[in-house]
């Protein structure tokens, strides 16, 4: 889980700014995470990661999952933690899913922070997490590879399956079978059979019919100009 962007206003001591994430378990339940940040000193935040209680089958006040320090330097540039903090745990949760295990991500790939303190509102903005909720099949599209790609009510995209072809030495000695279908034999040799667009397979198009490779109005004038000159 991680903020786009997050800024810790530097106000007096005791100031708390809060914050909710949504997160999703196994099964696809959503739980609402609340960051609450309290300031210590100048430069000094305490935090705190809570959960609802009758998410983790407790009763009462929300439940702490996470807590520690963050600590600023003049400019308002995370200095500590130094990474992100890992090893979130909330092992019990009352719908039976599998706990949840959670990273927050404090810094980007190049080290930057997402968090800074500076004068100004405190805001958080673009939360980020990796779950989702279940969802159902929508629709699927094929790729030039073969791939079949189906979208899910959730927004995800998942793989389904993928379409193999065939090539064979001789392909003109392919016997037919009906209904533009074809089947190897002796004479075509053994199929090799891998990935569309490898080795010298064609490509597939996914929702597409081949269509014809001739002009249906110039062939229709041709006939014509044929008959006439047959009845000539």
């Amino acid at each position: 889980v991680s903020f786009g962007s997050a800024n810790l206003t530097g106000g007096l001591a005791g100031e708390t700014f809060s914050t909710p994430m949504t997160v999703f378990d196994t099964l696809g339940t959503s739980h609402v995470l609340n960051f609450s940040f309290t300031k210590v000193s100048s430069g000094n935040w305490s935090y705190q990661l809570t959960i609802p209680a009758a998410d983790i089958g407790a009763t009462g006040d929300p439940q702490v999952v996470e807590s520690g320090k963050l600590q600023f330097d003049g400019s308002g540039t995370l200095i500590s933690p130094p990474s992100n903090v890992a090893g979130i745990s909330i092992p019990t949760l009352s719908d039976g899913a599998v706990g949840l295990n959670l990273t927050w991500k404090l810094f980007n790939s190049s080290g930057t922070p997402f968090i800074t303190q500076l004068a100004g509102s405190s805001a958080a903005s673009d939360p980020q997490q990796d779950g989702h909720s279940s969802g159902t099949l929508q629709s699927y599209s094929i790729n030039g590879d073969g791939m079949i790609n189906g979208i899910l009510s959730n927004g995800q995209t998942v793989g389904l399956g993928q379409i193999a072809l065939a090539t064979f030495p001789n392909s003109e000695g392919l016997s037919r079978v009906g209904s533009n279908c074809f089947q190897g034999g002796l004479s075509s040799g053994l199929p090799s059979v891998g990935t569309p667009g490898a080795g010298g397979r064609g490509a597939l198009k996914g929702g597409a019919l081949e269509q014809s490779n001739v002009d249906i109005a110039t062939e229709f004038t041709q006939l014509i100009v044929a008959e006439r000159g047959y009845q000539a």
